[in-house]
């Protein structure tokens, strides 16, 4: 699979119209219903390639595009969650400049 390509399990006469937030591959067991004693066979059969981190990735980012971004009529949702997001992003790279600015109470 090139970059730019359908997944290897994409049939259009089976599957109709490209959707690229949904995965095309075997389907197994949801996370929420595995029990304890078979999370490790359930991580075992994951693809932990890049190419499969990023294919993750990209669909989470449909989702979030199909539900927030697309409707016909979107509310605020997506702006807030882009706001807070960049404002943890940014609390988190400059947490080792901000932990200095602390106000210690020494009695």
């Amino acid at each position: 699979m090139a970059f730019g390509d359908y997944p290897a399990e994409y049939n259009p006469k089976a599957h109709g119209p490209y959707d690229p937030a949904r995965f095309y591959g075997k389907p197994d067991t949801p996370f929420g219903q595995v029990k304890l004693g078979e999370i490790g066979s359930w991580l075992g059969r994951r693809n932990k390639s890049p190419q499969a981190l990023a294919g993750a990735v990209s669909r989470a980012f449909w989702r979030w595009q199909h539900k927030y971004v697309q409707p016909k009529k979107t509310g605020v949702a997506p702006f807030f969650q882009l706001t807070v997001g960049a404002m943890i992003f940014f609390y988190t790279i400059n947490y080792g400049k901000l932990k200095h600015h602390r106000n210690y109470k020494y009695h």
